[in-house]
């Protein structure tokens, strides 16, 4: 990743503040949003298409209007919730002698374990700053979500939709899935992640039928866009549920939406017997129990739903470090790719897609979407060079991946690090990757300077997960309070 690129970042809107109070500014008005919008970023979650809702909402309001000369209301400019993204393409880079007086200590750290790995690069170049094993690969836990995600934006787009239909196949109406773990079964509630509802569904295939006249079906399910085993290499586990094209709630046996949570073994059959029953809530006889099998090519289309647009759910995916959603995003890449929609054909066009956005790739082994399987293998360089192409300006597709990172002390899987008296609060966002033994930490920061860097920090045998993690931390803080010069 050595050597620069022709793109820049856009500045932001405090470009013309002086390089001296730019440090202050920066974390001030970083922590200052962040205490004004943390209980909305927790609880709306980012579900909004590359902007967390949140930031918009706060951004929209701005401060206490005041009047112009002519007694209108007006509002002034609002400050930004979070250090922006953009950074400063124009603030000084930190030099590489500086970060290794600053890193290379807590590098050291026992907390760490004897295996670790570091990278730090400037997001407008793409030039990397730091470097510390940073080519050797290691299993990357949750942080490869980053990789997961970038892949299904590349293929499809940030706008694409995962949709789940209903046909009418002679008496048969089948269900057919195609791959939205979001698909909820759940009332609409406030506060709850927006998804594709299965009572709409229903209601539409029932009225559906009603128009041609039929008012007794049979139901059956189709799970055909996907193919290979349903269970990941893990097995069952509280983790994630079987890989299927058809489940409601991430096959969720409790009303949660992320986390672990007791998962049905059979998520197919489960979604077709909740929409029967929906069916019959409308007015539909339904004969006997769903049972699996495919729709006929004659099959009539009667009502569809679709998911969030991609934007969102890698959002989601990133904040929550959401292993179901994860996994649907690397086989929606593989039916784009025209590659089997199983784990192997998953990632090889996961791979493909990354060779295609120019990152380095030796010794990366990509074994599943989610994280979950230790046979994932790849080095920090290229989860730090990643982060800095989703900020590429010619790359706008990519931008979710970066909008969806937790932010430190307030979402997803960093709300509980970083406490209130912590440096790195709200100033770092970055995906967290934990298994036993292993842990990760990968993303962005904007320094004291005001410029953009992505890191990624990586260690596996630590003797402890919880003190790895607050050494992981506080590398993370020492980028961003770091002009090192």
């Amino acid at each position: 990743m050595a050597g620069t690129r022709s793109w820049r970042l856009t500045p932001p809107p405090w470009r013309g503040t002086p390089r001296a109070r730019t440090a202050r500014f920066v974390a001030v008005s970083a922590l200052a949003g962040c205490v004004v919008a943390a209980g909305a970023v927790g609880a709306a979650g980012p579900w909004d298409g590359g902007q967390r809702r949140a930031e918009r909402e706060r951004a929209a309001a701005g401060p206490a209007a005041g009047r112009d000369g002519a007694g209108r209301p007006v509002r002034p400019a609002a400050p930004p919730v979070l250090a922006a993204l953009g950074g400063r393409a124009t603030a000084p880079l930190p030099g590489r002698d500086g970060l290794a007086g600053a890193l290379d200590g807590l590098l050291k750290d026992s907390a760490l374990g004897a295996q670790t790995s570091a990278a730090v690069v400037d997001v407008a170049t793409g030039q990397q700053l730091y470097g510390a094993d940073q080519d050797t690969a290691y299993t990357p836990a949750s942080t490869i979500k980053t990789a997961t995600a970038a892949a299904a934006l590349a293929a499809l787009g940030p706008d694409h939709r995962i949709e789940t239909t209903a046909v009418a196949d002679g008496d048969t109406v089948v269900l057919v899935g195609g791959g939205d773990p979001t698909l909820t079964a759940r009332p609409a509630g406030e506060g709850t992640p927006p998804a594709a509802s299965l009572k709409e569904l229903a209601d539409a295939t029932a009225r559906g039928l009603k128009a041609r006249g039929k008012g007794r079906v049979k139901v059956a399910y189709d799970t055909s866009r996907y193919s290979g085993p349903a269970l990941h290499a893990i097995g069952p586990n509280e983790n994630i549920a079987p890989v299927s094209a058809l489940m409601v709630d991430e096959g969720r046996l409790d009303d949660s939406d992320h986390g672990p949570a007791d998962r049905t073994t059979d998520p197919a059959g489960d979604a077709a017997r909740k929409f029967a029953g929906m069916l019959r809530d409308a007015g539909v006889d339904v004969d006997g129990d769903p049972a699996a099998g495919r729709a006929g090519g004659t099959a009539e289309r009667l009502a569809s739903v679709s998911s969030p647009p991609l934007s969102a759910l890698v959002e989601r995916t990133l904040t929550n470090s959401d292993n179901d959603i994860a996994e649907a995003l690397a086989r929606q890449t593989a039916l784009a790719s025209g590659q089997p929609a199983d784990f192997e054909g998953a990632a090889r066009a996961v791979i493909a897609r990354l060779e295609k956005l120019g990152l380095p790739l030796p010794g990366a082994r990509i074994a599943d979407g989610s994280g979950l399987d230790r046979a994932d293998h790849v080095s920090a360089a290229f989860l730090a060079g990643l982060l800095a192409r989703a900020a590429d300006p010619e790359r706008p597709e990519l931008r979710p991946v970066l909008t969806g990172l937790p932010v430190a002390g307030f979402s997803g899987t960093l709300s509980g690090r970083y406490g209130p008296e912590a440096a790195g609060r709200g100033l770092v966002r970055a995906k967290t990757g934990t298994l036993t033994g292993v842990n990760t930490l990968s993303g962005t920061v904007v320094d004291a300077d005001g410029r953009l860097l992505s890191f990624a920090f990586m260690t596996m045998d630590a003797p402890s997960g919880p003190t790895a993690q607050e050494a992981l931390d506080r590398l993370a803080t020492t980028v961003a309070g770091c002009g090192c010069r």
